[in-house]
């Protein structure tokens, strides 16, 4: 099969297409024919040599966590029946996503019936993180939803949730381009945050009225115009900071700011984030979460890390075998 390797930590470039041997999975596992790899922003820090929320991998190694396909066999004292089943699945500690074919314990794979394999993939990811985070949130009709990076595939994913319970959303995206989208995505207002005039824009649509939640990801000056938004007693729901640092809230403002990812979301959820990405997966059966997509082929995964690190995809890189 092909796969993607790293032979060394640095730049995207080190990312190699390579003939590898087929993986045969084990006792308890399926083998995944792979339809799509997800990407994720931790992928490329694990790439540059990185720890972050995973350990650093022995070299070489395959990133990539995150798979959709096809069971084409099962090991030991797993169901035969599972052969020939659509899933996604999310590797955990262990990397080995960016290619043709992977294994992963039988527990990990969930069934996809009806959803495409990049839809899957984005779900069974980016959703079950968006939900992770919306789940800290008060939305509701009445409710006010600052969403910055709106473009991206966890804010695209924010902006429908919280329309479909009934809130008003502000999408805050970077450039004409992406605020295009994610006006079309269903936000009620769609700003561009490298306009200067941009939180004008956003207080003259809400007409005094004050957000109730910020979802942050970007942090940096963007995160703090966002913040003076809300009113004391908001609600400032720190996901990431693309821009650097993570927005820094003054204790005396009445905000409650809180990171919101790591082990605080995986204890809220009940301890197992298999119950997120089963209820992203049924959202999207539903037709209430659309991802967006942003595809390269598996052998241009170089690419892929360099466009997302750069900020120029929208909605959830994938790569394709």
């Amino acid at each position: 099969m092909h796969a993607i390797r790293l032979h060394s930590f640095g730049q995207a470039e080190n990312l190699r297409y390579e003939q590898v041997p087929d993986p045969e999975p084990g006792p308890g596992q399926v083998r995944i024919r792979v339809e799509a790899n997800g990407v994720h922003l931790v992928d490329t820090a694990l790439r540059r040599g990185e720890a972050g929320p995973f350990p650093l991998p022995e070299l070489p190694t395959v990133p990539g966590r995150e798979v959709a396909g096809i069971v084409d066999r099962v090991g030991e004292g797993v169901d035969e029946a599972l052969v020939g089943q659509p899933v996604v699945a999310h590797l955990g500690n262990a990397p080995g996503g960016y290619a043709e074919l992977t294994v992963v314990d039988a527990a990990q794979a969930l069934s996809r019936p009806g959803l495409s394999a990049a839809d899957a993939v984005a779900l069974a990811g980016t959703g079950r993180t968006m939900l992770g985070i919306a789940q800290f949130a008060d939305l509701g009709p009445g409710s006010v939803a600052a969403v910055t990076s709106a473009a991206g595939g966890i804010g695209t994913l924010l902006v429908q949730y919280a329309k479909s319970l009934g809130a008003t959303v502000i999408g805050i995206a970077g450039g004409a381009n992406k605020a295009a989208l994610v006006a079309a995505n269903g936000a009620d207002l769609a700003v561009d945050y490298t306009e200067p005039e941009w939180v004008e824009k956003v207080r003259a649509h809400l007409a005094g009225r004050p957000a109730t939640v910020v979802f942050d990801g970007v942090g940096g000056a963007v995160g703090t115009a966002a913040v003076g938004l809300l009113a004391p007693g908001g609600q400032h729901l720190i996901y990431g900071w693309s821009a650097g640092s993570a927005t820094e809230v003054d204790p005396g403002a009445g905000i409650a700011s809180e990171t919101v990812l790591g082990p605080k979301m995986v204890e809220k959820a009940g301890g197992d984030l298999r119950i997120l990405a089963r209820r992203a997966l049924a959202l999207g059966i539903e037709g209430v979460l659309r991802p967006a997509i942003t595809a390269f082929p598996l052998s241009a995964a170089a690419a892929a890390h360099v466009a997302l690190e750069s900020g120029a995809t929208t909605g959830k890189v994938v790569l394709v075998p």
